[in-house]
């Protein structure tokens, strides 16, 4: 689940403070019950028949209320300083416009790069300027742990730099009509390469996260390894198997390291299965077609990381 996730700098700070505060709780807890069963032991009617009267001890009183109070600022402290740290963007930050309506959201980049859910580079700070066209709405990233009223007429800011590749749900968290339950979005994190290929390319650059946009077409893939997804959201395994079965293309169990027989230019060759090879076979199929199967595969495109995650994949097999 989104919320279990710490994808972000802000969801690793923001789970120290909720940590810490849970943490005194429990003690407190602990050490308050303990109290009360000892009292009630120590001093039950069994063993002091006859009550005592008890005036008061000034050094408890002023150790009751000393201990509680540099707690309460102890956890005031460390709230409000990553608080303040989660307000103050950096100054390298890309500044995205964030505009909700009623019932999306739409994000506008500094070169005028315009898309229905973010897309982000892994460890670089991206800025929300957080804005309403309508009614009130809240931006809220569960995996990022950051939350922000849209308001209309007002921006307000919030940042966060991921540091998990993937996809992350963005969710709106005020009742803003009939549709509120549908205002949803994505965050989608990817490699800063990927991310400046499709934000420095021009209109027909492709967005990045391919794969993970995949995943969420298809429930399914959710819970696969990453370089499945890609495979299976590709249709390469329309031809190619993971268990050794034979079909129109090579089976990729046990591929890796093994000698292949192909042919370069109509001569044979034999070659070993490496990170090399296997790019080369998706990127250039034509260029050596493994020996007894049809040239038949199509140049596949993909992302320099779902390439990473296919060779990954392939290799555990």
């Amino acid at each position: 689940m989104d919320w279990m996730n710490q994808a972000a700098i802000s969801a690793q700070k923001s789970d120290a403070v909720f940590f810490y505060v849970f943490g005194l709780s429990v003690a407190f807890l602990i050490f308050i019950t303990a109290l009360m069963i000892y009292f009630v032991v120590r001093y039950s009617k069994k063993r002091h028949p006859k009550a005592e009267q008890i005036d008061g001890h000034v050094g408890l009183e002023i150790l009751w209320t000393t201990i509680p109070l540099v707690l309460f600022l102890s956890i005031f402290y460390y709230g409000w300083t990553n608080y303040e740290y989660m307000s103050q963007a950096p100054r390298d930050a890309m500044a995205v416009d964030v505009t909700a309506r009623q019932w999306s959201w739409s994000f506008e980049y500094p070169n005028g790069k315009k898309s229905k859910v973010l897309f982000a580079p892994i460890n670089k700070p991206m800025k929300m300027d957080v804005h309403s066209a309508d009614v009130v709405h809240g931006f809220f990233v569960p995996s990022f742990r950051i939350k922000i009223d849209a308001v209309p007429s007002r921006t307000n800011t919030t940042w966060f730099q991921a540091t998990k590749l993937g996809s992350y749900d963005i969710e709106c968290t005020v009742i803003c009509g009939v549709d509120h339950s549908l205002m949803l979005s994505k965050v989608i994190v990817v490699p800063e390469e990927e991310f400046k290929a499709w934000y420095f390319g021009g209109e027909d650059a492709p967005e990045p996260g391919a794969s993970f946009r995949a995943a969420e077409a298809h429930p399914d893939l959710k819970n696969m390894p990453m370089g499945l997804g890609v495979l299976t959201a590709k249709g390469c395994l329309a031809c190619h198997s993971v268990d050794g079965k034979p079909k129109v293309g090579p089976t990729l169990k046990a591929l890796y390291g093994k000698e292949q027989q192909v042919l370069v230019a109509g001569n044979p060759k034999t070659v070993t299965v490496d990170d090399a090879y296997i790019r080369r076979a998706i990127t250039r199929p034509m260029d050596q077609v493994v020996r007894g199967y049809p040239p038949a595969m199509p140049q596949t495109p993909l992302t320099e990381q779902e390439l990473n995650e296919v060779v990954r994949y392939i290799k555990s097999l």
